[in-house]
């Protein structure tokens, strides 16, 4: 009996690493403070059909209501929360689980980003919250969870202000206050239980797993009772014995105390290296040529530990790791051209961010409305996205998932699932090209000249859309056209006039 013990060890660790996706949608998309009846549509009419195969939401329980400049609220309030009701800004608990069978029933997971290190700041007692629910932070009082002042770490804080003073010591990151954020004792079983009645309860309505906000601020020993103590998935949606997928906030770029590899036997963690060093890359601080062992070879955790992004709702706004080399929506040329290499090559679980627009304030290289939220009306409700004639969004939106050059791509790494990186090309600088077995090419010009090469495209002779500028529309190429000869190999021309850097084709684009 000892290995089928074993056995049933092995499948739950690794099982939860597993994202629950159908096999033939490997992206997910993080819908930003969307609204849960916004986020159900959308899994219908656009992420389902394009190949989305789940989506982050932001944290659904209840929250500070946290009024700044004149009434407008902070998108951060929802990672200050007051219980664990669901009753955010993004609805109750009636929408939230709608969206939930609405999204699984077209196939698209929802992953719930889980706010358990900590309770709100020191805001002064009568300050509202989402539900309704009083609190006393001075007080370390939540009634609605129940927690009390027993179940926070004030007491084994090192530190005299109760606050992280550096990140050299481990033991004030996990004991001690995030930006005097109330933190709790992950080691308490009421805590504990508390927590997972909370997780198990979205469980029990179909959400497919979990980002963990802030996990190197909790003690991975802690965590691991926890996780391994959740239920299995549903079976409305999910094989029998499905674990839910664990996706670990862990900002790593070395030299501090806590290291991301801490929490990998765990469950995968945010790599957030990645897309410090894409941004890099396309920013010229690199040469792309380098990229050919990207991942592993740059000192990131094994591909299958590592959920990757080229930019998250922290560093988008200067939060977090990567700083002024972070590429974002207002990059928007390099972004695609980043967020194309990230999705053709073959490390970790991509997931594509989806934003909001807010005007920036720059002082001295800081937004100083980095805190700016979500699109609003006047009494400060979440207003939906509007969705134009050309797919994109209004209402100030961004919706790079939309993005005609991200959501093709997200359909070329669906049809080189399976496949590895082969045939890389580069000329010595920032022009590279290479192939997904023989399923898909890319080639991504970087440099301030033309590319003009005859390449290996490891595809089949025909005529093929480039997804890039176009896609392949009842037979027809909408933008450009690649012609593959006998040989596997191609004339590809990327000009530096080009709208995009890149040219992609995949088997499925093949007239």
């Amino acid at each position: 009996m000892i290995v089928p013990v074993l056995w049933l060890v092995l499948s739950i660790t690794q099982a939860q690493w597993h994202t629950n996706v159908w096999d033939n949608r490997q992206v997910i998309v993080h819908l930003f403070e969307w609204k849960w009846e916004d986020i159900a549509d959308e899994c219908e009419r656009f992420l389902a059909p394009r190949g989305y195969g789940g989506v982050q939401v932001s944290p659904p329980n209840e929250h500070v209501v946290a009024h700044l400049e004149e009434k407008h609220r902070p998108w951060w309030e929802r990672y200050q929360p007051v219980s664990y009701k669901i009753a955010s800004r993004s609805g109750d608990e009636a929408t939230f689980r709608n969206m939930v069978t609405r999204c699984n029933n077209v196939g698209v997971r929802i992953y719930v980003d889980a706010v358990i290190n900590h309770m709100t700041g020191g805001w002064p007692r009568g300050t509202p919250a989402t539900g309704g629910s009083p609190f006393d932070a001075q007080a370390l009082s939540y009634p609605a969870v129940p927690y009390s002042a027993k179940d926070f770490n004030n007491d084994i804080c090192p530190t005299a202000s109760g606050n992280i003073e550096t990140y050299s010591d481990g033991n004030q990151v996990r004991n001690c206050k995030l930006v005097a954020l109330n933190d709790l004792n992950q080691s308490s079983e009421h805590v504990r239980e508390n927590i997972l009645g909370y997780m198990n309860t979205l469980i029990q309505w179909g959400v497919a797993g979990f980002r963990i906000d802030a996990a190197k601020h909790m003690w991975p020993v802690d965590l691991k009772i926890i996780f391994g103590r959740l239920k299995n998935l549903t079976t409305t949606y999910f094989p029998k014995t499905a674990r839910p997928f664990i996706f670990q906030e862990v900002i790593d770029l070395g030299g501090e105390a806590i290291t991301k590899k801490e929490y990998t036997s765990i469950g995968r963690v945010t790599e957030f290296k990645y897309g410090k060093f894409l941004g890099e890359a396309f920013r010229g601080q690199n040469q792309l040529r380098w990229l050919r062992n990207f991942g592993e070879g740059w000192g990131m955790v094994d591909r299958h530990e590592a959920l990757v992004f080229v930019d998250n709702h922290d560093n988008q706004r200067g939060h977090g790791a990567g700083g002024n080399m972070i590429l974002t929506f207002r990059d928007s040329r390099w972004y695609k051209m980043a967020n194309a290499f990230m999705l053709a090559y073959p490390y970790g679980f991509t997931r594509v961010m989806s934003s909001y627009y807010w005007e920036q304030n720059l002082v001295n290289g800081k937004d100083k409305n980095d805190w700016v939220g979500p699109p609003h009306n006047d009494n400060s409700n979440i207003i939906s996205p509007s969705i134009n004639a050309d797919d994109s969004c209004g209402n100030d939106w961004i919706c790079e998932h939309r993005w005609r050059q991200i959501y093709n791509m997200v359909h070329f790494r669906n049809v080189a699932h399976g496949t590895d990186m082969n045939d890389w090309w580069d000329n010595g600088s920032n022009q590279i090209a290479f192939c997904r077995g023989n399923k898909g090419f890319i080639a991504i010009n970087n440099d301030s000249w033309d590319l003009k090469e005859t390449l290996q495209t490891c595809l089949g002779a025909g005529t093929y859309c480039d997804i890039i500028s176009g896609s392949k529309v009842r037979g027809v190429c909408t933008g450009k056209s690649l012609t593959v000869l006998n040989n596997g190999v191609a004339n590809v021309t990327i000009l530096t006039s080009d709208s995009d850097g890149v040219v992609a084709i995949h088997v499925k684009s093949k007239l």
